[in-house]
C-alpha cells in the first residue's frame, strides 16, 4: 500500500520513472509497478534488476549468469504485465560469472525486444569500465546507467564510481541517499516511528545533528 501512494504521488508531481527489482517484497513491488503504469505504460521508464534470489537453495535462481538472467526477465515482464522493460539493471556483482557472458546475454534481451537499455548496480568501477571496454570492442549493448550507494555518510564513490561513469557517460542513480532513515535524525531522539535497526552510529547521529540545524 505504502508503495502505491508513493507512485501515485511521484506521478503526480511529474515523476515517471519507477526503479524496482526482481527480490523486492519477494516480487510484489513488480507487480505493484506493473498495475500502476497498466493504463498508460508507454509514459513510465521502468527499471528492475535480476541477480539476487527468492530460492536460496537453488544456486541456478541467483547469480549473474545467463540461465538466472533469461528466467528472471521472462518472470519479470510477467509480473509487470509488460512486453518490454526500459532499463534492466546487473543488481550486485557476483563475482563469478564472466563479464562477457553477461553482456552478451544482456545484448541478446536488447536485440529481442525485451529489454531497451542495461545498467549495472553494486559493482566494482573496473568491472563496469572493463565491462564497457568489452561491449564497445564487441559491439554489444553497453551499460547506459550505475547504480550505487551515496550519502552525506558513505561518499566512497566519489573516489572511483563517479568519476568512471563521468568519463563514460553513464547515468548514476544514487540509492541509501538517508541510511535507511537513519540520517532523518530518528535515531537520536525517542520516536514511535519505524526504524529498521535498534540504533546507528555516533557518526551518523552527528550528521544528522548537524544537517538537521537551519542553515544560514
Amino acid at each position: 500500500m505504502t508503495e502505491r501512494i508513493a507512485n501515485r504521488s511521484k506521478a503526480a508531481a511529474g515523476g515517471n520513472f519507477s526503479d524496482t527489482a526482481y527480490n523486492y517484497i519477494n516480487g510484489t513491488s513488480e507487480k505493484y509497478v506493473g498495475d500502476f503504469v497498466s493504463g498508460d505504460r508507454d509514459r513510465f521508464v521502468i527499471a528492475t534488476k535480476y541477480t539476487l534470489t527468492l530460492r536460496k537453495d537453488d544456486p541456478n535462481a541467483g547469480g549473474n549468469h545467463r540461465k538466472n538472467m533469461m528466467r528472471s526477465v521472462e518472470e519479470s515482464l510477467k509480473r509487470v504485465n509488460t512486453g518490454y522493460i526500459d532499463l534492466y539493471w546487473l543488481h550486485m556483482w557476483d563475482f563469478t560469472t564472466p563479464v562477457e557472458e553477461v553482456l552478451r546475454g544482456m545484448d541478446d534481451l536488447v536485440r529481442a525486444g525485451k529489454v531497451l537499455y542495461v545498467g549495472i548496480s553494486d559493482s566494482p568501477a573496473w568491472v563496469a569500465s572493463y565491462a564497457t571496454a568489452v561491449a564497445e570492442l564487441r559491439g554489444w549493448s553497453r551499460f547506459v546507467g550505475l547504480q550505487a550507494p551515496y550519502s552525506l555518510a558513505d561518499r566512497s564513490v566519489e573516489r572511483g564510481l563517479l568519476p568512471m561513469a563521468h568519463t563514460l557517460d553513464m547515468a548514476v542513480t544514487a540509492w541509501g541517499l538517508l541510511e535507511g532513515g537513519e540520517l532523518t535524525g530518528k535515531y537520536n531522539k525517542p520516536t514511535s516511528e519505524p526504524k529498521r535497526s535498534d540504533d546507528t552510529s555516533s557518526q551518523i547521529k552527528s550528521l544528522a545533528d548537524r544537517f538537521a540545524q537551519p542553515q544560514t
